[in-house]
């Protein structure tokens, strides 16, 4: 059992909750709007399934591919790869594992969730080696993650449609802004490594005005995606509070407040997309 924690752990299993709320208000979406002939529950594990061995090999790579950077940043020498916990072969058959089960369960939705999953794979293992040349990795994280809505979507229909592309790109948005925030931590540490971050590039200033400006427009990509739902109360709720989050991370984190990191990338990230998840899913089954 503490072999299942350690792995766990390297994969913080404990943040899939930023993407899956978004996964499962776009499944939601789809079974009420869209024709389809699926089986609500069969789906639904499909679904959740394909999150979970998804994001174990994102992380899962994430942290192979960076395990000598990781050994040298002080902040991360501690993680389990570098800290001698996870043995780098151990990581690569837990990533090869978790790639497989991914695609063979994409193999029992439909024909295009199947053909999709290799490049679906590609996105979220490409993100880790972007920091070696370029500061948008960041929008990269955001894609990864942002990719979940419209899986989850075509799990259902076999096809896309608008609401998920919109979900896609609040979410692309709001991850690669709290992820600049979060950059800040290792911003001297990414320079002196030659590693490619907008902390490092920029200004603490300026990096968490472009992060700002990213969660703004997320905020606006919601608002256009809450066009398409019943305008109630609970609607207006879950988008105002979503808004509120993000607008709390930036009085909480600022160029010379940097303490309170951790509160607004974890706890507060998850507030933002399991509130908004529950209003508009709720939103969804009470008034569609």
């Amino acid at each position: 059992m503490s072999k299942i924690g350690d792995y766990l752990r390297l994969v913080k299993f404990s943040h899939t909750i930023f993407a899956m709320p978004f996964a499962l208000l776009s499944f939601t979406y789809a079974w009420m709007t869209a024709e389809h002939d699926a089986v609500l529950w069969v789906v639904l594990l499909q679904v959740v399934a394909c999150m979970v061995f998804a994001r174990n090999v994102a992380m899962g790579f994430n942290r192979w591919a960076d395990r000598k950077i990781d050994a040298e940043n002080p902040r991360t020498a501690n993680r389990e790869i570098p800290a001698g916990v996870i043995s780098s072969r151990g990581a690569v058959i837990f990533i090869i594992i978790n790639a497989l089960l991914f695609v063979a369960t994409t193999l029992t939705i439909n024909p295009l969730c199947a053909w999709l999953s290799p490049v679906a794979l590609f996105v979220v293992m490409f993100y880790s080696y972007c920091k070696r040349f370029t500061a948008m990795a960041h929008i990269v994280l955001g894609l990864s993650l942002g990719i979940a809505p419209v899986g989850a979507y075509i799990a259902v229909t076999g096809t896309t449609a608008v609401e998920c592309w919109l979900l896609a790109a609040v979410v692309t948005t709001w991850c690669a802004g709290f992820d600049i925030i979060y950059a800040l931590q290792d911003a001297e540490f990414d320079r002196k490594r030659g590693l490619h971050s907008i902390p490092s590039h920029f200004s603490a200033t300026i990096s968490l005005v472009i992060s700002a400006l990213l969660h703004l427009a997320s905020v606006g990509l919601l608002v256009w995606f809450a066009l398409s739902q019943p305008c109630t109360w609970l609607l207006c709720l879950g988008c105002a509070l979503f808004a509120a989050i993000l607008a709390l991370e930036h009085y909480l984190v600022t160029p010379t407040k940097q303490r309170n990191i951790g509160i607004a990338f974890g706890t507060l990230n998850a507030m933002a997309s399991m509130s908004l998840a529950v209003c508009l899913i709720a939103n969804l089954l009470i008034y569609r």
